[in-house]
């Protein structure tokens, strides 16, 4: 559970009671003082107005070697987390131009147009993952995080990079590791060298033979002289892959949850009265897929409410109290609410950094769950919502598993 510890409010490992956290984040104001696991002191915005302002400040950058704590050498390389705060040079980890020419180059293969062109591919992917579920009795304990909402957006973010889903198995084992708060510290550095290492035969055999996916584009950009540099095409490779998928799994299973727990929510969708996008859209607001994001680092003293985020200091965006914020959302805001107009959420960032793969996530979402419940409409927990459990990672909404009975299958009209 969250504890407190010198004014500082303790972020739980375990991540045991996140709404509770979240709660206590914003009472403490728009910024809180927290530790994170391992001990590390930072600062979190926790309330809309401020994140939406401090997303867009340039006196916050990506650079660690500005963090105070770095300079000091505080920060030990067997951190658990050190893998999401100094991930090497790509476009999370850099500002200004060479974020814009990092950035552009993605951009290009997620417009809009592009993504919709996805949309095709991803109902067919559904399609196989349902005819899959269906061999299951109606009663039946099924996870359907293990078999739905996992494999679908990384078969689709596989797609889009190049990754052979020969390798799917072993970067499941890898990004748990790389994104929990209890991997062993001695694992910490191996597991950063596999999944680089993994990402660079990925990008030599995409310029052995290239296709039509990202990393071969990453690559021709570098040789028409974009001046990308193996490392940058790697760590882009990897960001995209671990972002591509996760988020959208969060997202996935947190709808399931959420409309579960909501009966009378689900029956409007059902029943026509709400739409899937708002489902899409609430979830992202209530149970964001990103519980924190890490971090960004104070180039001079920035003030916030009647607080400081001094020069040097690391801030992270604490998205899962935002969500709730009651001066955005209203005296609703934590309730979960498919009617909720207008939504306007920080889920997937703001300003610069904003999350350049949120169409393609939206869309994901958008054509599973109605996919789901058309086929399975009884589709219910099969455990109450209170004995689920969240993965010890703090920078995730997710789930262990989501064991479910898929009920009766639709009737063909």
């Amino acid at each position: 559970m969250t504890t407190t510890r010198s004014g500082r409010i303790v972020l739980d490992p375990f991540v045991g009671d996140l709404d509770g956290e979240s709660a206590r984040l914003r009472a403490a104001g728009p910024l809180a003082e927290v530790e994170l696991p391992g001990g590390v002191p930072v600062l979190a915005v926790t309330r809309h107005a401020e994140a939406r302002q401090l997303l867009t400040d340039r006196r916050l950058v990506k650079d660690i070697t500005v963090w105070s704590a770095w300079q000091r050498g505080e920060i030990p390389e067997d951190w658990p987390l050190i893998g999401l705060a100094n991930p090497g040079r790509s476009m999370l980890t850099v500002d200004g131009e060479d974020h814009r020419r990092l950035r552009a180059l993605v951009a290009q293969a997620l417009t809009p147009r592009r993504v919709e062109m996805l949309r095709e591919r991803v109902g067919e992917l559904t399609v196989g993952l349902l005819d899959a579920l269906a061999a299951h009795t109606p009663d039946e304990v099924v996870d359907l995080k293990a078999e739905f909402a996992y494999p679908l957006p990384m078969y689709v973010v596989s797609e889009l990079m190049g990754i052979d889903a020969a390798d799917h198995p072993r970067l499941k084992v890898l990004f748990e590791k790389f994104f929990s708060t209890q991997t062993p510290p001695e694992e910490v550095g191996a597991t950063l060298m596999e999944l680089g290492g993994m990402m660079r035969q990925v990008v030599e055999a995409r310029r052995a033979a290239p296709g039509d996916d990202l990393t071969s584009a990453l690559i021709l950009a570098s040789e028409d002289g974009d001046r990308l540099t193996d490392e940058e095409i790697v760590n882009t490779l990897q960001l995209m892959i671990a972002a591509g998928h996760e988020t959208t799994i969060s997202l996935i299973v947190n709808a399931v949850v959420n409309l579960s727990a909501h009966p009378g929510q689900l029956a409007l969708v059902q029943e026509g009265k709400a739409g899937w996008d708002a489902v899409v859209e609430e979830t992202l607001r209530w149970s964001t897929p990103t519980s924190h994001v890490l971090i960004r680092f104070a180039t001079e003293d920035i003030p916030v409410g009647d607080k400081v985020l001094a020069q040097g200091d690391a801030l992270i965006v604490s998205h899962a109290a935002i969500g709730r914020d009651e001066e955005a959302h209203g005296p609703t805001a934590g309730a979960f609410d498919l009617t909720r107009s207008p939504n306007r959420h920080l889920a997937f960032g703001h300003g610069p950094h904003v999350c350049p793969g949120a169409a393609l996530s939206r869309l994901e979402a958008g054509v599973a769950l109605p996919a789901l419940y058309g086929r399975f409409p009884g589709l219910r927990l099969a455990v109450a919502p209170s004995e689920l459990r969240n993965k010890p990672v703090v920078t995730q909404n997710d789930l262990y598993a989501l064991p479910v009975r898929l009920g009766e299958t639709a009737r063909s009209e």
